[in-house]
């Protein structure tokens, strides 16, 4: 408890500017502590819902009535459901329309389908620069506070006949504070880059998997299309 109160008590006394570092490293941080919260729900639920559409997808479901069940309620689709959307929307529209080789069916939704795919990329990596930037920049923010804080405290010696280390000691112990929040602020922020752009990269390689595989299908569907 007396440990807690004495850390308080040197956060209080520091110079105005150690305050300020410190005081933009906790905004960074519980900035960075709620992006890492938000992102990791959203690529949880990424993750299951393209398991619950593949396992629909490749159930046999007819695909006109599996775009209908996902596009009847007017909802927002994402992930692997907006790919999927987005690239049979174009198929059926093109086929619509008449005189369509199957060649260009195909490569129209194929465009379509890599357009959604980059568009949901960007979704899942929002923010992520971020928790890069905080947990790149925070030690050194976190140095420039203890820089100051320490030519703080020796420039106070100047006009003391003799200097003892007991009259540095609190002036330093409050610039290290800095440098001890900048590293609380940019570690978990640099665990959390990682983990999440593993994480996006991995749902990446898997839309782009099903783009190619869904593409396929649509190839055959286009050519029994032209041979009817």
């Amino acid at each position: 408890m007396n440990n807690e109160l004495q850390v308080w008590q040197l956060i209080m006394e520091a110079s105005w500017m150690v305050k300020g570092v410190m005081a933009l490293l906790l905004l960074a941080s519980v900035a960075s502590w709620m992006i890492i919260f938000r992102k990791r729900q959203v690529l949880k639920k990424a993750e299951k819902d393209s398991d619950g559409f593949e396992e629909k997808f490749w159930s046999g479901t007819d695909l006109t009535a599996l775009h209908e069940s996902i596009t009847g309620a007017h909802r927002v689709t994402r992930g692997m459901e907006r790919i999927f959307d987005s690239g049979f929307s174009e198929f059926l529209r093109m086929r619509q329309q008449g005189r369509m080789g199957p060649n260009a069916m195909v490569e129209g939704s194929q465009r379509s389908m890599r357009i959604a795919l980059t568009r949901e990329t960007e979704d899942l990596e929002h923010h992520l620069n971020f928790l890069a930037t905080v947990g790149s920049t925070s030690p050194y923010v976190g140095l420039f506070g203890t820089v100051w804080g320490i030519m703080t405290s020796f420039h106070q010696l100047a006009n003391v006949n003799q200097a003892t280390i007991a009259m540095v000691a609190p002036g330093i112990s409050e610039a290290l504070i800095a440098t001890a929040m900048g590293l609380f602020a940019a570690i978990p922020a640099v665990i959390a880059y990682n983990r999440f752009s593993n994480q996006v990269e991995r749902l990446e390689v898997r839309y782009d998997n099903f783009k190619e595989e869904f593409s396929s299908i649509l190839q055959r569907q286009a050519h029994q299309l032209v041979e009817e």
